[in-house]
């Protein structure tokens, strides 16, 4: 957790009393100081409209037009809040939501969700692991285009990314597949083997099927073709925060 984080606000909208209730137990529970609030869509649209929102989670069984008016308030809002829909089950459709949340059956539940929308909000470090510096600016214009907050970091070949991950807090390695001197899959071994809870993407311009289930079995996070896109990197993102988003 980043000792720069002192504080959110969180934003529930129209949920019943008991879940509420819930959301404020597992409030309580959390790492980090939260303000908590909660209101109808026509108070939610008042709040998110004067800004400092960090997390906004709207009921599903809000009705679609209020849904939708909530959601356009949160995007315009300043900064703009992270958006989840707390829905029972899985959701076929979702647009403009950064992702679902189950709803809270007890307060250690509504800690854990808590807990996930607070990291989401931290920046995840980022370290692009390529010998190209033409790709490394490219694949960070792309993170930079993500919709989820990044500080992102580069490092030329696997030596000199391994020297990095044990000197910074690092989430996640952008790591490309063929580079001199250790390959891909030789700095994903040691990355696992020295730092296994941080997550691995392996990028390639092959499409090869062996070559995603080899990077798989060697435990990365994922596996990229190029090009790809800021929607590809959400869904990567999505999935190491744990959100559930349909596809």
């Amino acid at each position: 957790m980043s000792g720069d984080l002192i504080s959110l606000r969180m934003l529930l909208v129209t949920a019943t009393p008991s879940e509420q209730n819930l959301w404020r137990q597992g409030i309580a529970l959390a790492s980090v100081p939260i303000e908590f609030s909660s209101a109808d869509a026509v108070g939610a649209g008042r709040t998110l409209a004067k800004g400092g929102v960090d997390i906004c989670v709207i009921d599903s069984r809000l009705p679609g037009d209020d849904k939708d008016a909530v959601l356009n308030a949160a995007r315009v809002s300043e900064p703009p809040p992270f958006v989840a829909l707390s829905a029972q089950g899985a959701v076929a459709k979702l647009e403009g939501y950064d992702g679902t949340l189950t709803r809270p059956t007890s307060p250690e539940d509504a800690r854990k969700l808590i807990e996930l929308c607070v990291r989401v909000k931290v920046p995840t470090r980022v370290l692009i692991v390529d010998d190209s510096s033409t790709i490394r600016s490219i694949v960070r214009k792309i993170l930079s285009a993500s919709r989820f907050s990044l500080d992102v970091h580069e490092a030329e070949e696997g030596i000199a990314a391994l020297n990095q991950l044990r000197t910074g807090n690092y989430g996640m390695v952008f790591l490309d597949y063929n580079m001199p001197g250790l390959n891909g899959f030789e700095t994903l071994a040691e990355i696992k083997r020295e730092s296994p809870a941080v997550a691995v993407v392996m990028m390639t311009s092959q499409m090869d099927s062996a070559l995603a289930d080899r990077a798989r079995a060697g435990g990365a996070h994922a596996f990229l073709k190029k090009p790809f896109y800021p929607v590809d990197i959400d869904g990567v993102l999505a999935r190491y925060y744990g959100l559930n988003v349909p596809g």
